[in-house]
């Protein structure tokens, strides 16, 4: 079946979290090395990153945590520059070819006036926060099926990582798209796992031209 709408994730796919990260370092008083660090080895693990607040404040957890930060006037935003450089290219380009484009990520509610305050050009926002389900649970890739309004096999879903975008949304009959950056992408293509991915991309430029044909099931490189 053609596809007739792709969803994608939000961090390290159409976010850099670069700056984000560089925030908590300073909230937290540890180097920016030192967190990333932390942060790496948490991936490995295979833990969630909010064990990386638990290592440096064991005391506070990430409630709090974002209680106290937009106490002192921080809030939950993104900048252009946050964009990748590729992201808004590919999000006209895949519209302009009349795909219905979604965005859906594991985001607090708050990350959906975030990134509506872009005028990306899309079709709807959605989180796991507003949704009340996170990636991978079933429910979630349900939820973006209901969102684009045609059948799974009709929807490509875009992610960097295995574990929570290209197996889920693969076993809801979904084309996963696999993108390889970020610090979960490049440590995921290692994986054998990475084989599920019906299609592997450095980047998001071509993507409109690569899901042309391609057929749910099979695997393209």
């Amino acid at each position: 079946m053609p596809i007739r709408a792709v969803c994608f994730d939000v961090g390290e796919t159409l976010i850099d979290e670069t700056r984000h990260w560089l925030d908590w370092a300073a909230f937290l008083g540890v180097p920016p090395l030192t967190l990333f660090t932390a942060l790496g080895v948490t991936m490995d693990r295979g833990e969630s990153h909010r064990r990386v607040f638990e290592i440096f404040r064991p005391d506070l957890d990430l409630p709090t945590a974002l209680r106290q930060r937009a106490e002192s006037g921080w809030r939950y935003a993104f900048e252009e520059g946050d964009l990748y450089p590729d992201a808004r290219p590919c999000l006209s380009a895949l519209r302009d070819r009349g795909l219905k484009v979604l965005v859906a990520g594991n985001q607090p509610v708050a990350a959906e006036a975030a990134l509506a305050s872009l005028d990306l050009p899309v079709d709807a926002i959605a989180t796991s926060g507003g949704w009340g389900v996170a990636k991978p649970d079933p429910r979630f890739f349900t939820k973006v099926v209901e969102l684009a309004g045609v059948p799974a096999a009709e929807i490509a879903y875009v992610g960097d990582r295995l574990d929570n975008d290209v197996l889920p949304a693969r076993a809801a009959g979904m084309t996963a798209v696999f993108l390889r950056r970020g610090p979960w992408g490049w440590m995921h293509a290692e994986k054998p796992e990475i084989e599920a991915a019906h299609l592997r991309l450095d980047r998001l430029d071509g993507l409109a031209d690569a899901l042309e044909g391609i057929v749910t099931g099979g695997v393209r490189h």
